[in-house]
């Protein structure tokens, strides 16, 4: 049975409405685990999926998993659900009305009812949650240990700055030696963090707040996403995550029998990157105009010649979802080969980069204490 992609497109603007402000306590990563995050999002998804298999009514399903919840907010949400299916909404209806979701699995689970494959659907769902959870443990293996040292560093340089500089210069001004340049700089460093520390402190504290409120802002996320790539290595990295993102919800999608066109229109609401955002509009409008996948993505930088070639075969094959599935397998391969190098590129860089501001700082204070010497000598 074919779904019927009208019903779907009626209820589209009704999903647009339910985008309501979401509070810094309530982003992807939480302190007090009020989140209904990706990784229970996972186990969401894959439990119901197996339930279903087995034979349990959706109703039935949902209250096994809603009894297997701790946390109580998690277990109100799924509650929440089973008494909307008991009222007579689907499932898709009622994630529709639930900010914790987003359109991607809202659609996702509309299609999983219109063609009768919902149990497909959840399984499929909870292997997406599963890769993205996966990438991001990866992201943050890689940047942990990097981060830590560039903490530390930071903490060594500015207190070399704060507490030891100043006891080099109050000698220099007892003997009123006369300082070279660089000694100039770093006591001009050192009193500058002494006078404005705690300002410059408060003003990073403040635009750590403050960028939750600016990443609602659509100019924000563009000149963000835009920065992002530049960054050497970063950039790429970031880039790979995001395309192995959009290869797994395009075989998603196309397991599903929706269309190109509707799929593009899917993973633009799910990913939200918008370089790729970006292009995914203009190879929607080519698509539109007649041509083919493989002939639009091939139009834009940001997807590579391997994934163009593949698509093209995999149109002349009739083949999309069994090739997009190998393409987000390569990509992952790539993201977790990516994140390996990232630590231990950064790692070295971070410890060079702090070796020598300290030894820039040691040898400002000790080129005046060997004129020193020499002239009490």
């Amino acid at each position: 049975m074919a779904f019927q992609l009208d019903n779907i497109t009626k209820t589209e603007k009704k999903v647009e409405e339910r985008k309501p402000s979401t509070s810094f306590l309530q982003k992807e990563i939480t302190f007090f685990g009020s989140k209904f995050s990706n990784k229970i999002k996972e186990d969401f998804y894959i439990e119901l999926g197996v339930l279903i298999k087995a034979g349990i009514t959706l109703k039935n399903a949902l209250e096994l998993v809603e009894d297997s919840q701790k946390n109580k907010l998690n277990k109100h949400l799924l509650g929440e659900i089973s008494k909307d299916i008991v009222s007579g909404l689907s499932l898709s209806e009622s994630v529709s009305q639930k900010k914790q979701f987003t359109e991607y699995e809202y659609y996702s689970l509309k299609i999983g009812e219109e063609t009768g494959t919902i149990q497909q659907v959840t399984e499929q769902l909870g292997a997406f949650f599963a890769r993205k959870n996966e990438q991001k443990r990866n992201l943050v293996s890689a940047l942990t240990y990097p981060s830590i040292i560039l903490t530390t560093a930071t903490l060594v340089v500015a207190f070399m700055l704060y507490y030891v500089v100043p006891m080099f210069q109050d000698i220099f001004e007892q003997q009123k030696v006369e300082l070279p340049a660089i000694t100039k700089f770093i006591i001009n460093t050192s009193e500058f963090i002494k006078s404005y520390g705690w300002l410059v402190l408060t003003i990073i504290f403040g635009l750590v707040i403050t960028r939750t409120f600016f990443n609602k802002k659509k100019w924000f996320k563009k000149l963000k996403d835009k920065i992002i790539v530049k960054i050497p290595f970063i950039g790429d990295f970031i880039k790979i995550v995001y395309l192995s993102q959009f290869t797994q919800a395009i075989a998603l999608l196309t397991a599903s029998k929706v269309p190109v066109v509707y799929s593009i229109q899917l993973v633009k609401q799910m990913i939200d990157f918008y370089p790729l955002q970006n292009a995914l509009n203009a190879v929607e409008q080519n698509i539109l105009e007649g041509h083919s996948l493989s002939e639009s993505l091939s139009q834009h930088q940001l997807f590579e010649d391997k994934m163009i070639a593949m698509v093209k075969v995999a149109e002349e094959t009739n083949q999309n979802e069994f090739i997009f599935e190998r393409l987000n397998t390569q990509y992952n391969t790539q993201v977790q080969q990516k994140s390996k190098l990232l630590s231990t590129v950064l790692e070295p860089f971070i410890i060079l980069i702090v070796g020598v501001l300290v030894g820039v700082i040691l040898i400002a204070m000790y080129l005046p204490m060997f004129k020193l010497s020499s002239v009490l000598g």
